[in-house]
Formats: structure tokens, sequence, C-alpha cells
């Protein structure tokens, strides 16, 4: 049997997700600059947030010059409620700032007097645009035939076998302008978003589930589940487990022996013995280390400050070893409330006179004849 061909298939597709969606129209009232910052709000999103996120920003600043110049932390507060808030403020504030700088203006009415291909090149070249952005504004504002696919309808198409890989990498999915006429294209458009939007939220829905196996029944085996994702965690490789050695043993990694639990015996802990039978081996213990003879103790190192008695006789004392300086500090460090006399230290002895060397520098008649007192001194002659 033949496979079915795209056309049928999205044939088939189209009358599958009228059951479950309902369609949404654009706003007739928007304009084209309106309909693409819209389209950067809902690309990946329910229209409900979208319009919400929409219409957050057109109340909360002043005009669209204001959100040229907030940053994109203040937008990602605006427009918190939509799936991936910062990249969605960011394409806003990219495609204002790159209008404002080609026309010093916030108006594209003009490109409604150009054609198809020249209104597109123009839209392509806006900092911030998207393929599903651009497809939306042709399909909405230029009354264009193009289906708007952004990424999560990629990854929905993909669950079903209507999108390969490189399609979600291209992000286009060929034959689809083909196989859905004009005048279904606005219907099919919006329900296709609401099912990838569906997919965005919550891949893991037994709801969304029932709706692809519906369009696909082989894809029941490969749809997302949290089952498998808890077990592909588990199948990562872990760090901490045993590795080869150098001859190719097996080594167990280093764990914890588990504690011992009643009635199942433990692998190799210790049993510990009932308390009578714990004292009564304390008791032997210290019995047998009394009868233990005592071990001699370790005679000390023999100190290397030498006595008095060591001190050979013909080695003169030091100040520091004398008796008369331990004397003294032996008085200095008694405090003077005590009561007791200090005792007088014995008074120093002068040092003997040098006496002159008889016979050295004098004659003999001066040696007989010398005289005391100041008139002997005066008569010596000088050294």
């Amino acid at each position: 049997m033949a496979a079915p061909s795209r056309t049928a298939q999205f044939s088939r597709l189209h009358k599958i997700l009228k059951k479950y969606y309902s369609p949404v129209a654009p706003a007739p009232n928007r304009s084209l600059l309106e309909h693409l910052l819209f389209a950067s709000c809902l690309e990946n999103a329910h229209y409900r947030i979208a319009e919400e996120s929409f219409a957050a920003l057109v109340h909360t600043f002043f005009d669209w010059n204001e959100i040229r110049v907030s940053s994109v932390r203040e937008l990602s507060e605006v427009v918190a409620g939509l799936p991936d808030p910062p990249a969605a403020a960011h394409r806003v504030k990219r495609i204002l700032q790159s209008v404002f700088e080609a026309t010093y203006s916030f108006d594209l009415e003009e490109l409604h007097k150009q054609n198809l291909g020249p209104a597109v090149e123009r839209l392509e070249k806006i900092a911030g645009t998207t393929k599903f952005s651009i497809a939306y504004v042709v399909q909405s504002a230029l009354a264009g035939h193009a289906i708007p696919i952004d990424f999560a309808t990629l990854e929905a198409l993909h669950q079903v076998d209507l999108a390969t890989d490189e399609d979600v990498a291209g992000g286009v999915v060929p034959g689809l302008d083909r196989a859905i006429p004009k005048n279904s294209g606005v219907e099919f458009g919006s329900l296709l978003h609401q099912l990838g939007a569906d997919f965005a939220a919550s891949p893991y829905s037994p709801a969304l589930h029932a709706i692809l196996v519906e369009v696909e029944p082989k894809a029941k085996d490969h749809l997302p589940s949290r089952r498998g994702a808890k077990h592909a965690v588990q199948a990562t490789p872990v760090s901490h487990r045993g590795s080869d050695d150098a001859k190719g043993k097996r080594i167990a990694p280093e764990t914890k022996a588990p504690a011992s639990k009643p009635g199942k015996p433990a692998g190799e802990t210790k049993k510990e013995p009932p308390e009578g039978k714990k004292e009564a081996g304390q008791e032997k213990a210290a019995a047998a280390a009394k009868e233990r003879p005592l071990e001699p103790k370790k005679k000390t190192a023999p100190s290397k400050k030498k006595t008095a008695a060591e001190v050979p006789e013909s080695a003169p004392l030091t100040p520091a070893e004398s008796p008369r300086k331990k004397e003294d500090e032996k008085i200095e460090a008694e405090p003077a409330h005590s009561g007791k006399k200090k005792p007088s230290a014995p008074p120093k002895k002068a040092p003997p006179k040098k006496k002159p060397e008889e016979g050295k520098g004098k004659s003999q008649v001066d040696q007989g004849t010398e005289a005391s007192g100041p008139d002997a001194i005066a008569k010596r002659k000088p050294r």
C-alpha cells in the first residue's frame, strides 16, 4: 500500500484538530506594526496569554518609544506570563529600535502599498523578527498565504512524523503552504498553533498524547514521558562507581558498612557483647594489668648544663655564677614589706696601689734621699 501524500496527511491533521480546538481570528483593527509586536508575544504561547501580555505592554508604558528605551528586564516583568519572557521582551525591543532607526517613526503602513515579495524582504531586514512573526504578519495584515510555524509546533509535528530533523533545524515545513488552501490558511494556522502551545506548556499531558496518537498511531512508542526522562537521568554514568585496575580486575567503590538491622546479620559489622559479659571482660583486663610487672622507667637524658662540681678549678667563675651576684639577686627579690633587714653588703676593698719599681728612672742618690709628701710628687719625672 502506497504511503499517503503530504496533502492528505495535513488534510487529515486539519480535521482532527478541529475536533479539539477552536480557531482564533486575528484582530482586524491592529496596525501592521502592532501585528508584528503581537506575533513576538504569541510565539510558543497560547492566544489568551499573548493577548494579556500585549495589552500589559500597551497600558503600562506611555508609547512605543518608552518601550524602545526600556530595559529587557523591565519588559520581562510586564510580560511575565509568557513561556520565555526575556526572549519575547528582547524581540519587541529590537523590532522597535530597528523600525525607529530606519524611519524615525513607528509606522509600517507603507508596506500595504507594496507587493508581497518586497514587503516580505522589508520585514526580513527588521531586527528581532522571526520566520513565525513574518508569516503571521503576511497572513493577518498583508492578506498573503503563509502558515506561521514556531519551534513548539515543529516539535509537535516531529512527534507525528510530519516534520523531519532537518525541518526542525531549519524552522520550515516544506510543502505545508501548498497542502493547505489559502481560504483555510488562517483557520489551520490557528489550530496548529494551539497544538504547539499545548506541547510547549505540558509535553507529558495525556490529553495531548491522545491527539498525537490519533494523528499517528505509531507515535505512541516515542512520545515524551516522565518515566523515560527519569530513566534517562539514572542511566548517566556516575563518577564514584568502581573502576578497573591495571590487571583488569574490578575495584569496588569505598562504601560505608550498612547499619545492622534486627533479625538480619550485617556483612562485617561487629556485634557488641551483652552488658554482663562486657563488665566481666573489663574486670579480667584490669586484673591482668595488675599482675603484669611494671615496666622500668626510661632514663631521661642528662641535662647539658654543668654543675659547679663539674666545672674545673682553673676555670674562673662568670659574673652570673659568682656567689656575691647570687646573694645580691636574692636580696633584691625579697619584698620590701617583709620587715626583714637587708644584710649590708661587705665593704669593697680598694684595689692596692701599685708601688713604683725600685731602681727604674732614678739614680742611686735619688733612691737614698727620696722625700715624701707633695714635694716628692712634684719632683717625679713624667713617664
